[in-house]
């Protein structure tokens, strides 16, 4: 009998512990949240066949650029191009006057020497070349430069005939009358000339030369012999 009631006690705390915790009423119960186990990344095809693409392009642009400087540091070397020069040999005006809308009329001739200084490298001058005077800000007149094919080292003369309109022709032609009494009148001959180089058997892409003649002429007398006092050209290959 005092076995039994020492034993009991412990049956009854092991009962105690297996009975479930209800709880009270009006109470919330938190349960443990469980976070989601996010997916394995898996690399996406698309995304490395476009990183290929971009390595073979970014690999066959540089070969590109390597190739194109080589080939440029050959024609440098082995063809020695130089630009082609120009020198104004005269100019002379045929008609100078206003017409009766007020506009300056100019009719002038101009020759030119045009030389290739080049041993291997001939110019073919294309159509839509073209050689324009200028006073000032005001362009007098206009030509076109004929099309022609130059050789090595060849020296050839244009003779161009220019013609032209002008607004607010008083005033142009007062400013010139007055440079003229000074014996210096300041010109501007323009020339935009599209060319064609050819190397060897083979003709180039097309290029401009573009360029200009500061000029002073004594006179702009019609018909008459026009003395050039002075001439400073420049000019530059444009692609």
């Amino acid at each position: 009998m005092g076995d039994q009631q020492k034993i009991h006690p412990v049956l009854q705390m092991e009962a105690n512990k297996t009975k479930t915790t209800t709880p009270a009423p009006g109470k919330t119960v938190l349960l443990p949240v469980q976070r989601p186990i996010p997916p394995p990344v898996i690399p996406s095809k698309n995304r490395n066949m476009c990183c290929k693409i971009f390595c073979w392009v970014l690999s066959l642009l540089v070969i590109a650029l390597i190739a194109l400087a080589i080939a440029v540091a050959v024609v440098y070397f082995v063809f020695h191009p130089k630009l082609p020069s120009y020198e104004v040999n005269s100019l002379r005006v045929t008609n100078l006057g206003i017409n009766l809308d007020l506009s300056l009329s100019a009719e002038f001739k101009v020759e030119i020497t045009a030389r290739n200084p080049n041993e291997k490298i001939g110019i073919y001058y294309e159509k839509g070349g073209h050689i324009g005077v200028w006073y000032d800000k005001t362009k007098l007149c206009e030509g076109p430069i004929p099309r022609f094919y130059q050789g090595h080292r060849n020296v050839t003369k244009l003779n161009v005939a220019l013609t032209g309109r002008a607004q607010y022709g008083n005033t142009v032609l007062a400013a010139l009358q007055q440079q003229q009494q000074t014996g210096r009148v300041p010109l501007d001959l323009k020339v935009n000339a599209p060319v064609a180089i050819k190397l060897g058997n083979l003709k180039m892409k097309k290029i401009r030369i573009l360029g200009s003649c500061k000029l002073v002429v004594d006179s702009l007398s019609t018909n008459n012999n026009i003395n050039i006092k002075a001439s400073d050209c420049s000019f530059k290959a444009k692609l």
